[in-house]
């Protein structure tokens, strides 16, 4: 009994080491180069090819095919990718996901410490970010091919068991039960390449037929879209197409190649002998052609695909869009830079809300109208309750790995989110003056109402400009928007000398006068508020 403790103790704890190091070194990769990574998803996506080719990318750089597949839920929920670019992404997920198998297929674990060692010398005895980045993605490189190790020693005594070549036997057998095997594993893992790695082991120590390990391999793709089904439990019916999108492309390919296992596992022998592969790249090998040319098969049927999705889950007329928009808590741990880069989208969102809700209080400063004082208020919540889910959010993001650059932008846009709702309370301050006015029966005179409409146009001009700056990240915009700032405060002190004036000739009310300045600091204070936004948009720090 002791020695099947040793087994299982030393087996699980490589698969936790194991699951750890891929888990660092994606961390590391995407570090490196997490703001390409929020730049693919947002430029290259347009068609569901260019979809194959990020989802690729993308699971290279993060090590998790699932992981790619749960910010492609995300995007899809929030309204960023069609359901055709989601499926060019997952087909290209799961070739990429195909990389780490090739890496385990190149047998370093001899070198495994050393490079660990390296990884940790990196991260602890140097201080620039690209040589720590470096150190995370070397840890986790040499952690795979120790833990492999681990794990290739505790099996090793199986192959003496009879119980278990009995097993292997069986598998061998019957191709179903495989595909159970390998489905259940990776769904209680939640790691394809931990599944793989673990056959690879297998095979390479003649514990396994090739023929028993396809149909395990097969299976392992099932397996691996858990992770999306959870990710999309109580998420919106876009996300859920995307998911099941997943379990049904993964099944199909698996069912294909069940039907043609036979002449499969031939030209995989074929391989194996006139290339001279090891045992551990044959698999390597096996897993890659058979998720390249399942994308091959499926490819042209993507509309099929997205068809029958559609059907299976359509859209109710009750769904509510969801607020906020692009926020997905899941980015926060998969994909950092693109959830910091999602929070700028809501931020960019939050901004045209308080613009048009300057518009509304400005209306009802003209016309009287209740309905809109109602809309002011309604809205002024709706950019509260905004203001505390990105706070909560970017708060949340700052305990994940960012860059220092991405650190930063991080904190310049929690001061934006501040800039934005205090643009919101100045608008509701403007309807709550005029709802004083009306209470009081206090009236502005022409010239009045004519100066502040004035520096009503100015202030639009300027919120317009502050939001085409940050969207579009435009420095030209950023710098007209600074002059429209100028102006709104050259005309102020040009119409408070008026104002006076005209209280001093008695054409103007003096509790009316009182409140007509209340009014105009409004305007000038949204002004000095969009002016802080513009101004980290010319200093790159948004």
């Amino acid at each position: 009994m002791a020695s099947y403790n040793n087994i299982l103790f030393q087996f699980l704890g490589g698969l936790g080491l194991f699951l750890f190091s891929i888990k660092y070194m994606g961390d590391g990769l995407q570090l490196s180069a997490g703001e390409k990574l929020r730049y693919i998803l947002d430029k290259y996506t347009t068609n569901p090819f260019l979809g194959v080719l990020t989802g690729i990318f993308v699971t290279i750089l993060i090590q998790s095919s699932s992981g790619t597949t749960v910010i492609t839920v995300g995007l899809v929920g929030a309204g960023l990718l069609t359901l055709r670019q989601a499926i060019g992404i997952i087909m290209g997920a799961n070739i990429g996901t195909t990389l780490t198998t090739f890496i385990i297929g190149f047998n370093l674990s001899r070198y495994a410490l050393p490079i660990v060692f390296i990884g940790a010398a990196l991260l602890f005895f140097t201080k620039k970010q690209v040589l720590n980045n470096a150190g995370r993605i070397l840890y986790g490189f040499g952690g795979i091919f120790y833990a492999l190790s681990l794990m290739a020693s505790a099996m090793s005594p199986l192959k003496n068991e009879p119980w278990f070549t009995e097993l292997m036997l069986k598998l061998g057998q019957n191709s179903i039960l495989g595909v159970f095997i390998g489905t259940t594993l990776t769904m209680l893992i939640q790691a394809s390449s931990a599944t793989i790695g673990i056959l690879q082991n297998l095979y390479a120590d003649n514990l396994i037929t090739l023929k028993a390990t396809l149909p395990v391999l097969f299976g392992d793709n099932i397996g691996t879209t858990i992770t999306a089904i959870l990710a999309c439990i109580g998420a919106s019916t876009a996300a859920k197409r995307v998911a099941f999108s997943h379990i049904l492309f993964n099944v199909i390919g698996a069912v294909i190649f069940l039907i043609f296992l036979a002449p499969f596992t031939k030209f995989m022998f074929l391989m194996e002998s006139f290339f001279k592969l090891p045992p551990k790249m044959t698999i390597a090998f096996a897993h890659g052609i058979f998720n390249v040319a399942n994308t091959v098969l499926q490819f042209p049927f993507i509309g099929a695909l997205a068809y029958v999705v559609t059907k299976i889950f359509p859209m109710s007329d009750e769904e509510i869009t969801y607020k906020p928009e692009y926020l997905d808590e899941l980015l926060i741990r998969k994909a950092p830079s693109v959830a910091l880069g999602q929070a700028k989208k809501e931020i960019c969102v939050m901004l045209s809300k308080a613009n048009r809700n300057f518009d509304l209080a400005f209306e009802y400063f003209q016309t009287r109208d209740e309905k809109l004082s109602t809309k002011v208020e309604r809205k002024e919540e709706e950019l509260n309750e905004l203001d505390q889910e990105i706070t909560k959010y970017l708060t949340q993001l700052f305990r994940e790995h960012l860059s220092t650059n991405e650190g930063e932008i991080g904190s310049s846009l929690l001061d934006l989110t501040r800039d934005i709702e205090r643009i919101g309370d100045h608008a509701a301050g403007i309807v709550k003056d005029v709802n004083y006015q009306v209470k009081k029966n206090l009236n502005f005179s022409d010239d009045a109402q004519y100066e502040v409409s004035i520096l009503s146009k100015i202030t639009k001009e300027m919120l317009s400009l502050t939001y085409e700056a940050l969207n579009e990240n435009d420095k030209i915009k950023a710098i007209e928007a600074l002059d429209y700032h100028h102006r709104i405060y050259e005309y102020e002190k040009k119409i408070r000398k008026k104002h006076i004036e005209r209280m001093n000739e008695g054409i103007c009310q003096i509790k009316a006068g009182l409140y007509y300045v209340d009014i105009i600091s409004h305007f000038t204070r949204i002004c000095d508020h969009a002016r802080n936004i513009v101004e980290k948009v010319i200093n790159n720090q948004s």
